[in-house]
């Protein structure tokens, strides 16, 4: 391995053709994946000018190998940023340098303030520095500049040793709103194995050396105090003594502050695992698992999940620090007058600190599932008030309200008595018990001042840690009641290891597929049977159906007869219990249930879609890359105003990037409807179904819209009532 301030591209640069091994590569040497030989091979006839390939095939590569892949993208000026912190990642380089009419690209292994580790065909590694990648990266946009720019400052008499500083000022500025692309970052999942992350992210190093750090704080503490427990029983004072007591002092200062910073390390990087999971399982959850499920109880599991990270780390700390500190406190204890028997005093009194515990635990229990009942229905009441005022009678309005509160006040009374034992019995209790040990042992047998000494400083060193194991014991208490409710999410992040497309060779060649032709077969279902859980007759009874592209099909029927079910299944989001399902001839299993939606897209039912408090353009543009480029934002705005939605647009006071949502600006009903319509026109895919979304827009809007999408969309389904 060596650095290069000038290299060889073409000993460095990879051909789009082995981009599967490169990934491979990638992965093995970033320690993310073991080789395998069974890496699809890119077949000869697909296009090599890298723009398919890179797009559909490097996410699907990169998938096989359980790796996720992230296309990111800089401003001019913010190249230098996006090189430094990139890596592991793919780089394809500009259109200028292919070779034979073949897309080039770079592995970036790794990367630092000034220098890049690259891997080359050949698997080594060579290290570039980044303003050479820079260059090479910026140069198609500032060539046609340079000539310009290079005339204008002889024109402009500048000093030769002034031009480089001058051209990047004058470039900066001109290409200010030029984006560079072509960067994959490749990483984990969230869903990946947990125990991985932990070591990929080094936190079991943080714990390790956390753990090293404390032991070595205690022991300092404990040298001190001996320090001083030792020149105070000598009869007399030497300053020897109060010197080195000082200069243990100092030494514990930079091992507090290590001690604090590891365990803001730790607590960062745990925090990131812990949330990218949850969020992973949110998005993983199954619509008839929250269908019923109210604001209250959304509300509820944020809080919680919250709670969760603050408690297992803050309480997960405390109470590992407080184990330790009990294991020097006996060890203390047994040299000390009491020998043995006062440390398996100790012990006894750290066996009844778990004890009340899981009793404290039991008491938090009910009371938290009080609490979130109360919570709910509060938040439900509050959304509902209107329906109830009107349906309710005055007097039974706050009924409900004080039942839950009366259990809620006696359930709050029994956690808060077995509270103030935990807080208060175990260490005055300890206190007792351990200056009684001391005291019996003074006088029934007596010792010398120094193992009387030793004692009590084990006395004082236990209540210290039976102390921080409450305060851990109530943390850990809150973090399983809490568990309670975030555990579903956590677990649902595992749902895409288990449903992981068998990613195959006709799979991603399907993927790469620019368009299929018309008349070619789309969807195909055969005898699908489908049942909800709780009924014996099947919504959907040996189904058939055939989409081919290019078709326009309306589906009516009475309500209840199946039609949102079927485009539920259609979609992805429901899995019939029997029957055969066909996406471009490959089954869910096979492709997958995130390429699937990749395909398919509907805009539900009304109550079933939702408009985020967030801007308008993120709510169209919320299945795209994001942030969007520009070219993005005017289609969105196109689309929109074919759909009749350029007067609210205009009326927005910041346009597409108004907030919107239930805390911001309010759309009507036929204007959250054509927004769903839009947001699904957006997704660019090969089938849109559409359930009952025009049923609440006038004859006008209604046909201007019906243009739009049969304008747009290649493939329609329409579901309405007759």
């Amino acid at each position: 391995m060596f650095f290069n301030h000038t290299f060889n591209l073409e000993q460095l640069a990879w051909p789009v053709s082995r981009l599967d091994e490169a990934v491979e590569a990638l992965g093995h040497q970033a320690g993310y994946v073991a080789q395998n030989d069974s890496a699809p091979v890119i077949p000869n006839y697909l296009d090599k000018t890298g723009r398919i390939l890179f797009e559909h095939w490097l996410p699907g590569i990169a998938d096989i190998f359980g790796l996720e892949s992230e296309p990111i993208e800089a401003p001019y000026a913010e190249v230098e940023s996006l090189l430094r912190g990139a890596g592991p990642a793919i780089l394809r380089l500009p259109s200028n340098y292919d070779q034979d009419g073949e897309t080039r690209f770079l592995v970036l292994l790794s990367s630092s303030w000034r220098r890049i580790l690259l891997l080359t065909p050949e698997l080594k590694k060579n290290r570039v520095s980044v303003k050479s990648l820079q260059t090479i990266l910026c140069e198609p946009y500032e060539t046609p500049v340079l000539a310009q720019l290079e005339q204008l400052m002889v024109e402009a008499n500048i000093p030769e040793e002034r031009w480089t500083r001058v051209r990047q000022s004058i470039l900066r500025e001109q290409l200010s709103e030029v984006r560079i692309k072509g960067c994959w970052l490749l990483r984990l999942p969230p869903n990946a194995n947990l125990w991985f992350q932990v070591k990929k992210s080094k936190l079991h190093h943080y714990l390790g050396i956390l753990i090293g750090v404390n032991l070595v704080t205690q022991l300092i503490s404990l040298a001190s105090w001996w320090i001083i427990g030792w020149g105070a029983l000598q009869g007399h004072f030497e300053w020897s003594w109060l010197f080195a007591w000082a200069l243990i002092l100092l030494t514990s200062i930079p091992f507090s502050i290590s001690l604090t910073w590891l365990q803001a390390l730790l607590a960062i990087g745990a925090g990131a695992i812990f949330k990218k999971r949850l969020l992973h399982g949110t998005l993983q959850l199954e619509p008839e698992e929250i269908r019923h499920q109210g604001a209250g109880q959304f509300l509820g599991r944020v809080m919680e999940a919250e709670a969760v990270e603050l408690m297992a780390l803050g309480g997960g700390f405390m109470a590992f620090m407080a184990l330790i500190e009990l294991v020097l406190a006996m060890s203390v204890l047994a040299m000390g007058a009491g020998g043995l028997l006062h440390a398996f005093s100790l012990f006894s009194w750290a066996l009844f600190t778990v004890l009340l515990g899981w009793r404290y635990f039991s008491q938090t229990h009910s009371w938290v599932s009080t609490y979130r009942h109360m919570t709910n229905e509060l938040v439900e009441h509050m959304v509902g008030h209107r329906t109830r005022l009107a349906q309710e009678e005055p007097h039974r309005w706050h009924d409900s309200e004080d039942e839950i509160l009366t259990r809620y006040f006696k359930l709050s009374e029994r956690l808060d008595q077995v509270g103030i034992q935990l807080g208060t019995v175990i260490p005055r209790g300890w206190l007792i018990s351990g200056f009684s040990g001391v005291a019996y042992t003074f006088i029934v047998y007596p010792n010398s001042p120094m193992s009387i000494a030793i004692s009590l400083g084990g006395v004082m060193l236990a209540s210290q840690a039976l102390t921080r194991l409450v305060g851990g014991v109530n943390s850990v208490v809150g973090f399983m009641v809490a568990w309670g409710q975030v555990k579903p999410l956590f677990e649902a992040s595992k749902r895409a290891n288990e449903q992981q497309s068998s990613v195959s060779l006709p799979t991603l060649i399907a993927r790469t597929q620019a368009d299929v032709d018309h008349g070619q077969t789309i969807i195909e279902t055969r005898d699908i049977i489908f049942r909800y859980p709780k009924r014996t007759e099947p919504v959907l009874n040996r189904c058939h159906l055939q989409i081919r592209k290019g078709d326009r099909i309306l589906l009516e029927g009475p309500s209840g007869g199946g039609k949102s079910t079927l485009a539920t299944i259609l979609v992805g989001l429901r899995v019939p219990q029997s029957g055969l399902l066909l996406l471009r001839g490959l089954d869910q299993q096979t492709l997958g249930i995130t390429r699937w939606r990749d395909y398919v897209v509907s805009a539900p039912q009304f109550h079933e879609n939702h408009v985020l408090s967030e801007t308008f353009a993120f709510n169209l543009l919320m299945g795209r890359n994001w942030p969007p480029p520009q070219e993005d934002l005017i289609e969105a705005e196109t689309v929109c105003r074919e759909l009749g939605l350029g007067e609210l647009i205009d009326r927005m006071p910041s346009g597409l990037q108004q907030m919107v949502g239930e805390s911001g600006w309010q759309l009507s009903h036929g204007e959250r409807s054509r927004l769903f319509i839009a947001r699904a026109l957006l997704q660019h895919t090969d089938l849109i179904v559409l359930d009952e979304s025009f049923a609440s827009l006038d004859p006008e809007n209604l046909q201007q819209a019906m243009q739009c999408v049969l304008n747009r969309a290649t493939t329609l389904m329409v579901i309405a009532h007759p």
